[in-house]
């Protein structure tokens, strides 16, 4: 479990504000060696990224590195001025809109809002950034005095899909770096990548197969320690096929939730149930359920920023991850954040019933409709903030709410 001391003290200092696309020798990732030829002209796209998407991965830094030392509550006292122009942005919305907002831009002075904070939502796939947490937390245990030794892992390891990645109609890009051609299709049981790629594809085009594959080998890193960089595909199988599956729902949903707990996060702000797909049902079981409220997931984002999600260089390769340099969907969608740098993470979730006849369709739920957007901000002119947004809105898709919410709470911080 993670170690992590909550003390009581509001620090003053000032902050310095000193994947991504450079990434690929770093990481491995071969998708990222494609966008930086694109970058350099030597591949012409003809759906250009935002300039925002452009940032090097040595120049992500961590914006509350100073504050590390300041406990939770610090960050959340109301500032009033601030709270009633936010609250005026929802004025004759209902109750299915809820909002966190922290704008660090000074961060001697920083400001917070909030709306609803603690309203429970089904998180959707905002929950594989607590799928991230696990791996970094597991990946401190295996080499817990070698950062360099667990990117060396994240690089090097390789994964089968098996079940694991089935039954997503998400597609993840496959790039081939000799014959330079991209094929976007969805995750097939034959499928190898590194647990990096798997880590990229869980989070850049929100993959669910890749996040069951990513959740199960945190599992296994629990259940085989510092064993585990050897562990082959055969042990791995029948290690699932012995144990009885009451015990691996009980680790899978350990390794997830219990990092989250350390962090101060209790499990009616944030918790995670059940893995991403059904394949991965065949060896472990729901236990719990999902939910994710607002404050929750902003407590994931402070901490984070302070450099105290397991530690600060794995705060850091976190939010490389959730750096956006793939389309841009919904609340990151928005105008006004095309020369920003967007950390981000969207979550969706929707039923219907369409026996008494009411409108509903893809996005467009009519019992529920749950759509959740994560994002951290930071424009070139050192604009920074923080956003949670959860909506139940039935019967409308509402990515465009959330583009029209960013903004116009963009244009409230900026101006």
């Amino acid at each position: 479990m993670l170690l992590i001391a909550f003390v009581f003290v509001c620090t003053a200092f000032t902050t310095i504000i000193v994947y991504p696309i450079d990434g690929y020798e770093y990481t491995g990732i071969k998708r990222l060696k494609r966008l930086e030829l694109i970058k350099s002209g030597e591949i012409v796209e003809k759906q250009s990224l935002p300039e925002g998407a452009f940032k090097s991965y040595r120049d992500i830094k961590l914006n509350l590195k100073e504050k590390a030392a300041d406990s939770l509550h610090c960050f959340f006292t109301e500032s009033p001025e601030f709270q009633k122009q936010i609250s005026d942005l929802f004025r004759g919305l209902d109750k299915s809109y809820s909002l966190t907002v922290l704008d660090v831009s000074d961060v001697n002075h920083i400001k917070y809002a909030h709306r609803n904070e603690t309203s429970g939502y089904q998180p959707g796939s905002v929950g594989k950034l607590a799928v991230l947490l696990g791996l970094f937390d597991q990946l401190a245990k295996i080499y817990p005095g070698d950062f360099d030794k667990r990117i060396q892992l994240l690089k090097t390891k390789v994964v089968k899909s098996g079940v694991w990645g089935l039954t997503d109609e998400h597609t993840i890009p496959i790039y081939n770096i000799e014959t330079k051609k991209l094929v976007k299709r969805q995750v097939i049981a034959s499928d190898e990548f590194t647990l990096f790629e798997w880590a990229d594809h869980m989070l850049s085009v929100s993959n669910n197969g890749a996040a069951s594959i990513v959740w199960r080998e945190v599992l296994l890193m629990q259940a085989f320690g510092d064993k585990y960089p050897e562990l082959t595909e055969a042990e791995a199988l029948t290690y699932f096929k012995s144990t009885e599956k009451k015990v691996l729902t009980d680790i899978g949903n350990d390794v997830v939730n219990l990092p989250l707990r350390a962090l101060g996060i209790t499990a009616d702000e944030w918790r995670l149930g059940s893995f991403f797909t059904k394949g991965a049902n065949t060896y472990v079981g729901d236990k719990g359920g999902s939910i994710g409220t607002p404050l929750g997931v902003m407590k994931f984002l402070i901490q984070l920023e302070q450099g105290n999600v397991v530690d600060e260089n794995s705060s850091l390769e976190m939010k490389r991850l959730m750096y956006m340099t793939d389309r841009r969907i919904r609340y990151a969608q928005a105008p006004a954040l095309k020369e920003a740098a967007v950390y981000f993470k969207s979550g969706s979730l929707y039923k219907c019933d369409r026996s008494n006849g009411q409108e509903c369709g893809k996005y467009m739920g009519n019992v529920q409709n749950f759509m959740n957007s994560v994002a951290i901000i930071e424009h070139p002119d050192n604009t920074t903030y923080m956003v949670v947004l959860m909506t139940n809105v039935l019967r409308k898709n509402s990515a465009t709410d959330h583009m029209n919410l960013a903004t116009n709470i963009d244009k409230l911080i900026r101006k």
